[in-house]
């Protein structure tokens, strides 16, 4: 992001430290009440909309205790303006059944927001910090394994590489991760060529999808010194055609302990792109072969046309 649309959204500048939770931080919502799995976003959405509160059937049971078989819960983190439900109502029960405690924040919203991760990077990853904590002290487990999906991805490794979260996560996975940030359609470019337009984005948007610009001053600062710290295990998962991030290889990490999955070279007939990726079943088999690779199996290559998800995110925003 060019430096003068940082300057007029108040964002900061690039390699400035994170700011401190302010006096008025609220920690993530938990939503508690069941709902059913959901085969895509758009049923997801409805089904939401129905029953505020809703989280994927089976997780955030606070009662849960990890098992020797599946000593660390797992901690999903959903991406921009969506929720814990939206994103994670297919994937999430599927851990469950395999035996995982899993549990699923609603980070990054306005009080009494419906819809989450449209606020503040930084204090999102905080609450990223804070929502392990108390997964922790709830389960006797001793570490997480943490999974985001799109901005899910880059809050939970800020929260791993800059805010000494390190020691507490075994595995990190990352879903259609914005590594370096995205172009999102063009629009980036765009704007730091005529800077005025980042405000006129960030109204549209949110202030979150903003700081996910390519070259933002959160997306340089979470880079900053490399992309991967010692002692996690680090995998993402990325697809060649994502609408939201290009170039795809900008996804990738270069650290040491990293591992990238690219889905074409896996199955070249799955033309899945950003929004399907949480509900793509053959990515959901890559996720759940990465958390317990003891029962891996091949997942099954389909064929997935371009362009998958994108009628069903539209049509989420305006039904």
């Amino acid at each position: 992001m060019a430096l003068a649309g940082a300057l007029i959204l108040g964002i900061g500048t690039p390699g400035e430290a994170e700011p401190p939770r302010p006096p008025a931080y609220r920690p993530p919502v938990v939503p508690t009440l069941p709902g059913p799995p959901q085969q895509g976003h758009l049923d997801a959405v409805r089904y939401q909309r129905a029953h505020p509160g809703v989280t994927p059937e089976g997780t955030n049971d606070f009662g849960c205790r990890p098992t020797a078989e599946h000593p660390r819960p797992v901690i999903l983190a959903h991406g921009t303006d969506a929720s814990a439900y939206i994103n994670w109502a297919g994937i999430g029960p599927q851990l469950v059944q395999a035996g995982f405690c899993v549990f699923a924040p609603n980070y990054g919203g306005k009080p009494g927001a419906t819809s989450y991760g449209t606020e503040d990077l930084w204090i999102s990853s905080y609450q990223i910090g804070d929502f392990v904590d108390q997964v922790l002290a709830a389960t006797g487990a001793r570490q997480v394994d943490l999974v985001g999906f799109s901005q899910g991805a880059n809050v939970t490794r800020y929260y791993i590489d800059k805010l000494g979260g390190a020691s507490k996560v075994a595995r990190w996975v990352g879903l259609a991760s914005p590594t370096n940030g995205g172009i999102m359609y063009g629009l980036v470019p765009l704007a730091d060529a005529l800077p005025g337009l980042w405000p006129v984005y960030r109204d549209l948007t949110s202030l979150a999808a903003v700081q996910q610009a390519a070259g933002s001053p959160f997306i340089r600062q979470l880079n900053e010194g490399g992309d991967t710290v010692p002692g996690v295990d680090y995998t993402t998962i990325i697809t060649r055609v994502d609408e939201m991030v290009q170039p795809f290889d900008s996804m990738k990490l270069r650290g040491p302990g990293a591992r990238n999955l690219v889905l074409q070279d896996l199955c070249p007939i799955d033309l899945t792109g950003h929004f399907h990726m949480v509900y793509d079943p053959f990515v959901q088999q890559l996720l759940r072969n990465v958390l317990d690779p003891a029962h891996a199996r091949p997942p099954e290559c389909r064929f997935v046309p371009l362009g998958t998800g994108i009628p069903e995110v539209i049509l989420g925003a305006y039904t």
